[in-house]
């Protein structure tokens, strides 16, 4: 019985040489057992494959990628409901505010059309891979910001409105709220901050490439120091006297 030829092996195939060699062996005298060899050499060869490839995507930064990925979902998933606990308070601090300064007319709609806008953003997950969209989400929520620190400014003037017990609890929330939003804020930050050195750094950008992982958008202010601290309440300093008092003690 004529044996079959050596095949040319080139390149990756020459790993399989040996292998052929017995499996042309065992074929000529007895061709069942030289198919079970060879079906059992290419199962330890796709094994050592698949473990190379796993070592190899270990060491190119894979899973630290997935790992910053997943980071900043979760750190995202936090912004987002301590942003939406803040607007949750607006209405009811607005509504506060009206029953003893009505005439603050532009102040307190600036307030709700600002958090209109704010609610008018759907803030998806996705929203992070969009820097347009992520643009749009920070201007929006720091167009609430500023409204509500004009509020609190506005509320010094009204005595009665400060000694409020529902305004003053609404006061306490919503300084807890937005120490919150710092603190998930900074999380965030340093979340995406990890992600885009590991998506831009050598070797792990190759495989960020070879697996769509992108650089993200970030949180950015022109003073971050300044937007980071909560708006100060003080309960205890002496209120200011309103206007229509103010005008009448000129008068």
């Amino acid at each position: 019985m004529s044996t079959r030829p050596i095949p040319k092996l080139d390149g990756v195939t020459r790993f399989f040489g040996f292998g052929w060699s017995i499996f042309q062996a065992l074929e000529s005298s007895h061709p069942k057992s030289g198919r079970i060899f060879w079906r059992y050499q290419m199962r330890k060869s796709w094994t050592a494959l698949a473990a190379l490839v796993t070592l190899s995507l270990a060491g190119c930064g894979y899973n630290t990628l997935q790992s910053n990925d997943e980071q900043i979902k979760a750190s995202w998933s936090e912004v987002v409901n301590q942003y939406q606990r803040r607007a949750d308070l607006v209405p009811n601090l607005v509504n506060t505010v009206k029953g003893f300064a009505a005439q603050e007319q532009q102040v307190l709609l600036g307030v709700t059309n600002a958090r209109a806008k704010v609610g008018s953003i759907q803030a998806t997950p996705e929203l992070v891979n969009d820097p347009e969209a992520f643009a749009r989400f920070q201007a929006a929520q720091g167009e609430l910001s500023g409204a509500l620190s004009r509020l609190l400014v506005v509320s010094e003037n009204y005595p009665q409105l400060k000694s409020d017990a529902n305004f003053r609890d609404l006061q306490a929330q919503l300084e807890g709220t937005e120490n919150r939003i710092a603190v998930a804020r900074n999380r965030y930050i340093k979340a995406v901050q990890e992600y885009n050195v590991t998506v831009r750094s050598f070797p792990s950008n190759l495989t960020a490439m070879a697996f769509g992982y992108k650089a993200k958008p970030n949180f950015t202010v022109e003073n971050e120091k300044e937007i980071a601290q909560p708006p100060k309440v003080d309960f205890g300093s002496a209120p200011a006297k309103p206007r229509s008092e103010a005008q009448g003690a000129v008068k």
